[in-house]
Parts: structure tokens; sequence; C-alpha cells
């Protein structure tokens, strides 16, 4: 009901306006009456998307509404019942305007101080004209003035949407402390995040990823022009044991781009996270970087690039990367879901394998599938809409943990969907059964993985979707108290971006370099609120930490430890992690689409300076 109403309220000033403009052109009773009844309705549509929460309202009822509402009451008393004066019917068309403008193209986030004044003085300018003019407006003149403003007002904004050369994270000036104490900022730094790095000591596992260009033949022979890291796709699985200490070096022998790798999940020293721009400069063609990092958490998290990742992730730069726990047995498969684009079309698999996969396993043989979404979704349904889903079908199983955190009493499941955001990690555990298991992505029912002998078993979409807020016994919460909250509106709408008009996904109406840089101190509980306005999905991944889930829609759930969150549109999630891994991080949509139009942000902890810069003029792309 909320999305069907808040669809409709988007769209119903447009037609308003239409409504009101041929009523004033050619003054009638029933295209008055037609216009009256659409304010009644929008002012419906608004109050049965209310119960959602006040965060989803607030800019219809602070300021589409009056500008609508107020010429039409101006309508009623001056216009009716002869139509004349026509001047309120004019400035009603500009209220529907302005109510199309704020709930489909601006759609701004609070405080609306400045929106409030900019908005009225355009009614009531308009509205004096108007009056002055006594409805005697001559079409052409009035056509001609809206098209030059119009005009004028889009080359400014393409203008202005141009990312600068130069962008340095330092130069952040939009600093949200949360509520807490303020401090001198990050700009007067004690620490850099080049010296926040890694053990020095000779490692326990070192391993070498070449980033290299190369053709991959899929299972089904379809090609694709890769970018692979040693030659594959996905990546080698880096396999270590908790607590070791890892050596990874990158070279990079790509013939012109650069490359960084980013351990998805796992919460290293700031220096070693791989974000180009932020807390490097990517690796120029023929360079090395050397990583060093000890791996505390055990789990399934994976490795890519955050150097143009929106292309670099989609033709191959990633792979697995598993930390084993002491008492790890049985078969342990990492099964990276991702979409291939060949020249035979878009194709959905499992690594490189776009058919049905076959593997041998003994009854009885613990299993463990590490399942990891790559990419986003664009076979399925609307690529930013829907999350990616899985079934397993073939034998009850257990989620025994969610982005490489296990989860406190999880219970046995059968005849479920898997939705995950891209990022996203399931840990899916079972005993093999004496006859075969497959797990399945819906993008493409008929490959997958097959598990054992026999004929595989038949896929149903037609099942409820697995919901973490309900599963298992939750994990206590160690958190009594917060020093900092925020809250983070996400959006979409129409927009200039880099020079581009499209449709890109907003932070608190927002786009990198403007979104606001999250200020913390060391030991700070934080509580981040994300309210999703949009029309899109939105995988939210916080580097460097992991969030405890508190709860959804105002409910609590039963919490679980996430760095990808999934948040639905409609959906508030509230999280909760500790300030304990000093730096400046990324904090971004991990549908790479989104960030790399813009919907990007940091968390910067007081007193910590990131000396890199990101922009045209530079080498470095984060996203």
């Amino acid at each position: 009901m909320w999305e069907i109403a808040t669809n409709f309220t988007e769209v119903l000033g447009a037609v308003l306006a239409l409504l009101w403009g041929l009523a004033a052109r050619r003054p009638g009773r029933v295209l008055v009456g037609l216009g009256l009844v659409a304010v009644v309705v929008q002012v419906v549509l608004v109050g049965l998307t209310w119960p959602t929460g006040w965060d989803y309202v607030s800019n219809r009822v602070v300021l589409a509404l009056p500008l609508m509402l107020a010429p039409a009451v101006a309508v009623v008393v001056v216009s009716l019942p002869r139509l004349e004066p026509r001047w309120p019917i004019h400035a009603a068309a500009v209220g529907a305007l302005l109510d199309f403008y704020v709930v489909f193209v601006d759609r701004p986030a609070p405080p609306y101080t400045v929106n409030v004044i900019v908005l009225w003085a355009i009614l009531l300018g308009a509205t004096g004209l108007l009056w002055w003019r006594q409805g005697r407006i001559r079409a052409l003149p009035v056509l001609a003035v809206v098209v030059v403003v119009l005009g004028g007002a889009v080359f400014y904004l393409q203008r202005a949407s141009v990312l600068p050369d130069r962008v340095d994270m330092a130069s952040m000036t939009d600093l949200d402390w949360g509520g807490g104490p303020v401090g001198m900022g990050h700009e007067h730094a004690m620490r850099n995040v080049t010296d926040l790095t890694g053990p020095s000591e000779r490692p326990d596992a070192a391993f070498t990823l070449v980033a290299q260009e190369k053709w991959i033949t899929l299972s089904s022979g379809a090609t694709v022009d890769a970018w692979t890291f040693n030659g594959q796709v996905p990546g080698p699985e880096l396999r270590v044991h908790q607590g070791d200490l890892v050596q990874v070096t990158l070279v990079n022998q790509l013939k012109s781009e650069g490359v960084t790798v980013h351990w998805h999940g796992l919460d290293v020293p700031n220096a070693e996270d791989g974000v180009a721009g932020v807390t490097q400069d990517a690796v120029r063609p023929g360079g090395t970087y050397v990583y060093r990092f000890r791996a505390t958490q055990a789990g399934s998290f994976w490795y890519h690039t955050h150097q143009d990742s929106y292309l670099a992730v989609d033709r191959g730069l990633f792979g697995p990367l598993t930390v084993l726990p002491p008492e790890a047995k049985g078969l342990d498969i990492p099964v990276m879901a991702h979409e291939w684009t060949t020249p035979q079309g878009v194709r959905t698999a499992f690594g490189a394998s776009d058919t049905l996969r076959r593997v041998a396993v003994a009854p009885g043989t613990p299993v463990r599938l590490r399942l990891i979404n790559t990419s986003d979704n664009t076979v399925w349904g609307a690529a930013d809409k829907d999350p990616r889903t899985f079934v397993l079908t073939g034998t009850p199983f257990t989620v025994a943990a969610i982005d490489g955190a296990d989860l406190v009493g999880p219970t046995p499941l059968t005849d479920v969907r898997l939705p995950m955001g891209v990022g996203g990690r399931y840990d899916l555990t079972f005993t093999m059964p004496d006859h075969p298991v497959r797990l399945t992505d819906l993008a493409d029912p008929g490959g997958g993985l097959l598990l054992g002998d026999g004929p595989a078993p038949a896929v149903r979409s037609d099942l409820p979707d697995f919901d973490p807020a309900g599963y298992g016994a939750g994990v206590p919460s160690p958190f009594k108290s917060f020093d900092r909250r925020f809250k983070l509106i996400l959006d979409d709408g129409p927009a200039f971006y880099d020079g581009s008009l499209s449709f890109p996904s907003t932070i608190n109406n927002l786009l990198f370099p403007d979104t606001p840089m999250l200020m913390v101190r060391q030991g700070d509980a934080v509580e981040t609120t994300f309210v999703n306005r949009g029309h899109n999905d939105h995988p939210m991944h916080l580097h460097g930490h992991h969030a405890l889930v508190l709860s959804r829609n105002g409910v609590p759930v039963r919490s679980w430890w996430t760095d990808s969150l999934e948040i639905l549109p409609g959906q508030t999630y509230t999280v909760a992690f500790r300030a304990d891994n000093p730096g400046v991080w990324m904090d971004h949509c991990h549908n790479l689409k989104h960030a790399f139009q813009g919907m990007v942000m940091h968390l910067a902890y007081e007193g910590v300076h990131s000396p890199f810069q990101v922009g045209h003029k530079t080498i470095n792309r984060p996203e």
C-alpha cells in the first residue's frame, strides 16, 4: 500500500497542474471540480503513507501539501462560482507544479527551512504577478519566459554537477557529529591513515594477486572480456585461519586501469582497506602494493577492487576470502553469485559456471556453502529494486552466519527463498543426505550447484522469504546508551551528476562529494537509522566495522551483526556499532551503480587525516 500510494503522490502534482492549466485557459466547472477532487485525493494519499512514519511524509506535509492547498482554497473562496477572477486558478497550477517538484524532482530531506523560504517565495511571487495581470496573461510571452528560465536552470545544474578535478578527503566541510561533542575535525589531524597499518612481522599466509586482462570462457561456452586476478574468475580463494597474519601482494598488469584490493567485511586496519583516494592511491599499471592484516574474524568474506569498482567488479576483479575457525570440518565451498556481460547476453552464474554444476558429496558429510552475492540483479527483476534471490532444495538447512558473523540459535529451514543484497553473505549448513541437494539463483532456474548423484530436484520460486529479523535467538545487545546518533534518509530522483542527467540515489538528498562526513571519536557507541524513502533497494556497507541490527520499522528484531544491510523501499532500520577501528572509512550503497552515481559518504574519526584525493585529474576512482 505504501509503495502504491507514494508513487501516485509523485505524479499527481503534474496531473493536477495540467488540470488547473486547462481550467485557467478555458474556464469550466468540470475542470475546476476535477482539480479540487485531485487535491483531496492527494491529501488522502499522503494520509495513507503517514503510518509508515514521519520521515516518509515530512517533505510532503511540510512543503508540498501547503503549496498545493493554499491556491486551491483561493480558488474556492475567490473564483467560485463564476470562475472569475482566474488568477487563483493559475496560482493553483503553479502550486501543483511545486508539489510535483518537491515529491518527484527534488525530494528534499530535513531541515526544510531554506526549502520553505524558496518555494513560498516562488508561489507568492507568481501569485502576485498573476493577480496584477488579472488573468490577462498572453500565452506566448509567458511560455518564452518559462522556457528561458527552465533552460537556464538546466544549464546551470548541469555545469554545477560536474565533479571537481580534485577532491581532498581532508577538505570535507559538512561534518555531522551526530549530536555528540563537537571536536576540531579531521583537518586538525594527529594521525594519518597511512600510519594505521597491519603488523610488520613475518606473515603466516602470503598470496600474490595479479590483475590481468583475459578472455574467459564460461561453462556454457559464452565468453567474457574479463579483468581477472591470476587469470581466473573469480580470483583464487584466499583461505586462512583465524589469527593468521596475512600478506597479499597486488601486481597490476592491466593496460591502463588502476587497481586496489578491498577486503569486504573484514575489519582490517584503515591503511589496509584498499579504497582508492581514501586509504591509498590506486596501483598504476606496472605497479605493486602490499597489504598486511591479521584475520581476527572467522567467517565468509570476499575481496574486490575499490577502484572504478562499478565497472571493474562487474568484469571480474573479485574473489572469495575465507577465514576458518580452529574447529572447521567437512566440505566447505565458497559460492560467488555473479552476472557476466558476454557477447551472448547477460549470463547468471556461480563463479564461472553458468550451467548446472555437479559436485560429488558422500552422504553424511557436513557441508557449509558460503554464498556470496557479488553483483546487482539485472535479470530476475528491476535492477535497482529487487535483491538477488536464492533457493536451497533437497534438505533442511540452517543459516549459520550472516556477513561472516555466526548467528545465535539458528534453526532448520525448508522451502524458503533467500533474498540477499549486493555484498551480502549467508553461510548455509547441513548434513549431506542420500539424495541430491541443489542451490539455485532464481535469476536462472536452469543453472546452479548440484551436490550428490541423481536427478536434480525441482526448483520452486513461490516460497516465503527468509527473514533474519525473526530468525534464531538473536544477539544480546552490548549497547546501553549512545554517544552519537545519525539519521540517513535514502532516496532518489532525477538529477544531474558529473554533468549527466540520470536518476541517482541520494543520502539526505545529497550526492558525493556534498554528502556529510559522519564524525566519531574512538570508543563511541554509535546509532544509525536508515530510512529508505525511495524506489530502490540499498545494501548499505560501512567499511571497517560490523553493525548490530536493532530494529526494523520501529519494531525490535532478533539482532544480528552485519556489514551489508539490505534496506528495501519503505523500510527503516536502526543499527549500532562501536567506533573501535580508527581511520577514514567509506560508507556507501553496495549496489555499485548507485555508488558510482554519488551514493557515497564517509565515516571519520576525530584526529585522523587522509592525504589522498579523488577526481578527474587524479588516478583515483573509488567507485
